[in-house]
């Protein structure tokens, strides 16, 4: 495979399944490869982004294209690449990591693999992280999630020197400012989010409670920040659209209240308080100083994710935001979040562990999770996954998918017998 050459950054290429695993792939391959102009590939399944969709995530598109893992596969056994990243759920990079150990067999100058986690941390932490463990940097978002993870790792007898340090790399964007009398409406922005919650009920309270923030306050617009549009899917499944919702409202809604699309990181420029359940745009708001709070109204519950903010300072219920409260942020909890260190400084570990890796040989994949240490579970994962790659590459997939239904064959047959059905 041949190295870049020293005066040019190394070809990085990310592949994401979603939109939001795309804006973090996308922003990681350049933070960590600066000057690098990463080679995208979308990976075809149910959450693949649309133009508009992949327009929002302000990352620049214009070199990403809908590929099959089988088409990947191929693409990244050509070596043009020095390094990928990884933006894809744990079951998909467990199954990539062995397919791409299988590829790169015997390449000790095969590209450096990265992955990690899209923002907040809140479920999954174990199943996740073992899911990516393998890869050569798996990165930590924050001080906190280093712990975390490193802990993990060690907690199980595996390898945790790939677990690096750096922030999200979507944070930045100019410092809050108050806007100057008259120069335009205090903007209350709802960052909504596709599966939390849930339910129609609560989805309905929060949108009504929201509408209600609009009438007792004429002065301020109050904007509903949607993910997706009906019928696009996102990294979560958006069941009860809140464009469905509000109009059921028809003229209940307010003159001063509306739904709004577009780049988080755009809208954030006019906020003036930030609310959510639990979002990633809390963290990339609390950033940038902006006043942000997290909704307790439905409870402060693993379910909605928002229980990741305890300690934050940011707690606070659309009855006490009615009645004027700010919350405050507590600033060792910001610190240690990643959320006030200098965005760029923070990526130093990531880049320096890079730089060493692209150096030196790399040995093989070696994913924790193997037919030995998980022989009822990473069966499963890959047969799920199954690349169909080409002939020569990725026999493990092809194994485990088929002993994965001769297991499930055996099972099942005694079962129908006894109904009578064989």
């Amino acid at each position: 495979m041949p190295d870049a050459s020293p005066h040019d950054p190394p070809r990085v290429a990310v592949l994401a399944d979603s939109d939001t695993r795309w804006k973090w792939g996308a922003h990681t391959a350049r933070r960590l490869v600066p000057g690098a102009a990463p080679q995208g590939y979308l990976l075809r399944g149910r959450a693949t982004p649309t133009a508009r969709q992949l327009a929002e995530t302000g990352t620049g598109a214009d070199q990403v294209r809908e590929i099959t893992a089988a088409g990947f596969l191929t693409e990244l056994g050509r070596g043009t690449h020095q390094v990928l990243v990884l933006a894809c759920v744990g079951g998909t990079v467990q199954a990539l990591l062995h397919a791409l150990a299988d590829v790169w067999k015997g390449n000790d100058r095969r590209p450096v693999v990265v992955t990690g986690y899209v923002g907040v941390v809140y479920e999954k932490l174990t199943d996740g992280l073992l899911l990516r463990h393998g890869a050569d940097v798996v990165l930590a978002n924050s001080p906190y999630d280093l712990r975390r993870f490193r802990a993990v790792y060690e907690g199980v007898r595996a390898d945790a020197s790939a677990v690096t340090e750096c922030a999200l790399p979507f944070l930045g964007g100019e410092r809050y400012r108050p806007p100057a009398p008259g120069t335009r409406p205090h903007r209350v922005v709802f960052a909504v989010q596709p599966s939390v919650p849930g339910s129609r009920a609560d989805r309905s309270y929060l949108l009504e409670r929201a509408m209600a923030h609009a009438r007792r306050h004429p002065d301020r617009e109050v904007i509903v920040k949607l993910r997706s549009r009906p019928g696009e899917q996102t990294t979560h499944v958006e069941e009860l659209p809140y464009q469905r919702l509000a109009e059921r409202a028809g003229d209940r809604r307010p003159g001063n209240f509306s739904l709004a699309y577009g780049n988080m990181g755009e809208v954030l420029d006019t906020t003036d308080l930030l609310v959510t359940v639990s979002s990633t745009a809390a963290l990339e708001s609390l950033h940038r100083g902006i006043p942000t709070a997290v909704l307790t109204d439905l409870g402060i519950r693993e379910p909605l994710g928002n229980h990741y903010f305890t300690g934050s300072g940011c707690f606070a219920s659309w009855d006490e935001l009615d009645a004027g409260h700010r919350p405050e942020p507590d600033p060792a909890w910001l610190a240690d979040q990643g959320l006030a260190a200098d965005p760029e400084a923070a990526w130093g570990p990531a880049r320096d562990r890079l730089a060493a890796l692209l150096d030196a040989p790399r040995p093989a994949l070696t994913p924790y999770y193997t037919r030995r240490t998980a022989p009822g579970y990473l069966p499963g994962i890959l047969a799920r996954h199954d690349t169909a790659a080409p002939a020569g590459s990725h026999r493990l997939l092809r194994q485990a998918a088929r002993a994965t239904y001769r297991t499930a064959a055996q099972r099942i047959a005694p079962i129908i017998r006894r109904w009578g059905q064989l």
